[in-house]
């Protein structure tokens, strides 16, 4: 008995674990999100991934196929694992994990907001009119379905809990 609390114990004190879990599960569900939405819509997903690489390298991007994709894909898996390390590093300090489902919410619409109204106007994509209400909704939706909640829910498992 004492065997399995110290096991629990330890797996509870691993945070990298817990970031390296929840940037892939994250970056995963967001990005399957992305490419089910806007390909309903008709947008290829080289097109998705040539977007995200917009922001750190141009507007240029949109013409040199593949060579463009792959970097989108790893700069978008890059931000998920930011977040996923922000959130388990809080929750170390934060009774962020108490409460997977309301402070993962939370966290999703913040990531939402800071990502279209901080990062992006400064990124070379430039500032953007506020998007039509269905992708503004899927939006936010998609980053406290897919982003918050699982980083909660993983931070909870991983990141050890004070008990006050």
């Amino acid at each position: 008995m004492v065997a399995m609390e110290e096991a629990y114990a330890d797996i509870r004190s691993q945070p990298i674990k817990g970031i390296a879990l929840a940037g892939l599960i994250a970056g995963t569900l967001d990005i399957a999100d992305a490419l089910i939405f806007y390909g309903l819509r008709g947008v290829p997903p080289i097109r998705i991934l040539q977007g995200i690489a917009s922001g750190l390298l141009g507007p240029g991007v949109f013409s040199q196929g593949m060579r463009s994709a792959l970097p989108g894909l790893i700069l978008h898996f890059f931000i998920a694992y930011t977040v996923a390390a922000v959130y388990i590093f809080a929750s170390r300090r934060l009774p962020l994990a108490r409460h997977p489902f309301l402070y993962g919410s939370f966290y999703g619409i913040g990531v939402y907001a800071v990502m279209n109204y901080i990062v992006l106007p400064l990124s070379k994509i430039g500032p953007r009119p506020h998007p039509p209400l269905v992708p503004f909704i899927n939006g936010v939706a998609a980053l406290i379905v897919c982003i918050g909640i699982p980083i909660a829910l993983i931070a909870r498992r991983y990141v050890p809990q004070k008990t006050t």
